[in-house]
């Protein structure tokens, strides 16, 4: 058993100080807030629990910055999308697991300690299954293991190229399988996870676009209490594309034609009219946001006023890397809120509350509910995944309890992380993991390869 002692730290009761923890097999057996310093390793400064990332495709991290000329004519999501087709042409196998064991790196440092990644990336540049057909689902455990990143794998389903069964394109031919091939691919991404301490694999169609009302039921069929993640209603197009299709819109659809409950996680779900934000608060399931992406992609604004007065759960995820930082995405949904609203603090529940703290306790509640695993509180049961910020770092030296999670939010950012755990062991000190030098090492030398 590991004992730690933690100067200060956020409990589900609210804050506490010199907060023994006792650690077994990676899970917190006990907490003892006031407790005596004798037997325990002191954990200098202010824990708070890990932020669960509910979203993510770690591949895009090496297409960061990529796409970001303007090109000859109105440059939207579906312009990106090209760029992205075309930079995972050439990508390895080995390119894969070094991508991704960078980006998952820097969720660590940025303040994530578990990840959902939505993994769609199958298949050679040539769309041929690989002769282990989870071969690159084994490369992203392969980063989890390496990194020391809680993983929640999720295998897509994508089988058609847009609404009503619409052939999938060139560009799409390393992420297509039918419903067998695709329950080959779930039986190999159970296997490739086993040794990983506490990894679940869930299930993901990969949109509306990409299944059939037929292929959706029969993936989602043996799905039991495994968390199940969609993309859905990002953007006006795919709104549009759905209303042709269909004569309902994206989410308006599934939630007739799906048992969307407090398995599902909907990704994005930003354009949403109002009975829509209501059925998806009602159903329990998670909106999946991923504020930065949403805002680099010009996807729009999340209906989040509405949605969180109506009871409704969220969390967020990196999606596409083009930024990794968990106090980023939470300012980011704020600000995109003020911003559609023209007000301040619109996200924190009532008169006097830390914006920053409403913000971070949802997240972690609905982060963890959307990975499907005991995690985001320091609480006996959960996994010990902590995030303890530096409490002489100048911008919150000289405040204490929730004005320390609003400074880490929307002033300092991940630059006030000190020390990481995950499962009770330290994966970042002094800011940086632990593994750093040979990780980056080895996703520099893959892009410049890709990129040369």
């Amino acid at each position: 058993m590991r004992r730690l002692i933690l100067d200060h730290a956020l409990l589900p009761d609210g804050w506490a100080e010199h907060v023994g923890i006792d650690i077994e097999g990676g899970t917190i057996a006990a907490v003892h807030p006031n407790s005596a310093s004798e037997g325990r390793e002191r954990v200098a400064g202010i824990a708070l629990p890990g932020l669960p990332n509910l979203h993510s495709h770690t591949f895009q991290r090496g297409m960061a910055g990529l796409a970001e000329t303007r090109g000859p004519v109105g440059d939207s999501f579906w312009t990106w999308r090209q760029v992205m087709y075309r930079f995972l042409g050439s990508l390895t196998p080995d390119d894969v697991e070094a991508i991704a064991a960078f980006a998952m790196m820097e969720m660590l440092e940025g303040g994530f300690t578990a990840l959902a990644e939505f993994h769609y990336l199958h298949h050679d540049a040539d769309g041929r299954p690989y002769a282990d057909i989870a071969e690159l689902s084994g490369r992203i455990a392969a980063a989890a293991r390496e990194t020391g990143m809680g993983l929640t794998l999720l295998p897509v389903f994508y089988a058609q190229g847009g609404f009503g069964g619409a052939a999938p394109t060139e560009g799409q031919r390393r992420f297509v399988n039918d419903v067998e091939s695709y329950a080959r691919l779930l039986d190999g991404a159970r296997k490739a996870v086993v040794g990983l301490d506490d990894a679940v694999v869930g299930i993901a169609p990969h949109s509306l676009r990409a299944v059939t009302p037929e292929s959706l039921r029969e993936v989602i069929a043996p799905a039991g209490e495994a968390p199940v993640h969609i993309h859905i209603a990002e953007q006006v197009k795919e709104v549009e594309d759905c209303l042709a299709w269909s004569g309902q819109r994206p989410v308006a659809w599934l939630l007739d034609h799906a048992p969307v409950d407090r398995r599902w996680c909907l990704i994005h779900a930003t354009h949403l009219d109002a009975q829509e934000v209501e059925g998806i608060a009602s159903s329990h399931a998670v909106a999946g946001l991923c504020p930065i992406t949403e805002a680099n992609l010009g996807d729009g604004i999340f209906e989040g006023a509405d949605y969180l007065s109506r009871g409704g759960r969220f969390g967020v995820g990196s999606d596409s890397n083009i930024e990794i930082s968990a106090p980023a995405e939470l300012k980011q949904f704020e600000y995109s809120q003020r911003l559609k609203h023209r007000a301040r603090n619109v996200l924190a529940e009532h008169e006097g509350q830390s914006t920053g703290r409403s913000l971070y306790d949802r997240a972690l509640a609905g982060g963890a509910q959307a990975l499907g695993r005991r995690i985001g509180a320091i609480a006996a049961g959960h996994r010990a995944d902590l995030v303890v910020l530096d409490a002489a770092h100048p911008d919150l030296a000289a405040v204490s309890g929730d004005r320390w999670v609003d400074s880490y939010v929307f002033v300092a950012g991940k630059a006030v992380i000190d020390t990481v755990f995950v499962a009770g062991e330290a994966v970042v000190r002094n800011g940086r993991h632990v593994n750093r030098e040979a990780i980056r090492a080895r996703y520099s030398r893959a892009m410049a390869r890709i990129l040369s």
